[in-house]
Formats: C-alpha cells, sequence, structure tokens
C-alpha cells in the first residue's frame, strides 16, 4: 500500500502535544524558586535598624561591608583598609555611575566606619548609602 496525498482520508498528524513541555517547565520553575534564595550569600554582619526608605538604584552598587571584627569586604572578597581606595579606584574607574553601599555592623566603632567613609569619598565615589534593617 502505497501512501498518497490525493483523496485518502488518513492524514498525518504533525501537531507537537505540549502538555508534558509544560508540566516539565512548571517543575523547572518550582524547584528555581524555592532554590534562589539558598543561593544568597554574603557577610554575616549585624546591621542597625531604623526608619528610613529602601534606596532606588538603577544599576547595582557595589556592596561594601564592614563586620564586627573590622575586617572589610568588597562584594564577598576581603581586603585590607590601606587597599580599600585604591580597590575602590579600580573597580569605578570605567563606570559612569559611582555608587557604594555601606553595610556596617553595628558593634564596629564609629570612628572606623568613618574611616571607610573617607577612604571611599576619595577614590571619587559620587553616592555612598548605609544599608539597614527597618524597625519591627
Amino acid at each position: 500500500m502505497a501512501m498518497t496525498s490525493g483523496g485518502n482520508n488518513k492524514r498525518l498528524m504533525s501537531d507537537i502535544n505540549v502538555t508534558p513541555l509544560v508540566d516539565v517547565m512548571l517543575v523547572l520553575l518550582i524547584i528555581f524558586m524555592v532554590a534562589a534564595p539558598m543561593m544568597i550569600q554574603g557577610v554575616e554582619v549585624n546591621l542597625p535598624k531604623t526608619t528610613t526608605k529602601n534606596i532606588k538604584t538603577q544599576d547595582e552598587p557595589l556592596m561594601l561591608t564592614v563586620n564586627k571584627n573590622k575586617e572589610i569586604f568588597l562584594e564577598s572578597h576581603q581586603i585590607k583598609l590601606d587597599d580599600l581606595e585604591s580597590k575602590v579606584r579600580k573597580i569605578f574607574e570605567n563606570r559612569r555611575d559611582k555608587e557604594v553601599l555601606l553595610k556596617a555592623d553595628k558593634d564596629v566603632s564609629y570612628g572606623f566606619v568613618i574611616d571607610v567613609v573617607a577612604r571611599v569619598k576619595k577614590a571619587g565615589i559620587d553616592k555612598l548609602g548605609m544599608v539597614t534593617e527597618p524597625l519591627n
């Protein structure tokens, strides 16, 4: 029996069954929604609490963290206080928006935090924001 495309009523079905594809995509979506919060990592600090509003930024600002042991981290890389100015200057030499967010542990002395702020400003940063937690 040869198949002809003439008046034969038996046609081949060429539709794709998308139901299994949708099922797989929904399962992947649920897995990534559950796994995404677990992938966030950073330096653990005890932030001071305030009643200020959140800052809205366009680009991702550089996160500068000072923990209670006076260790300084750019994102998740530990650096020395003496290298802070040169590292920040190098990072921002080709960026238009020069914005840094500072997370400092509330137990770190005020003088040390001001020293860090002064070095960041000296590196030519336009905007320096302080990260806090809202009061509950």
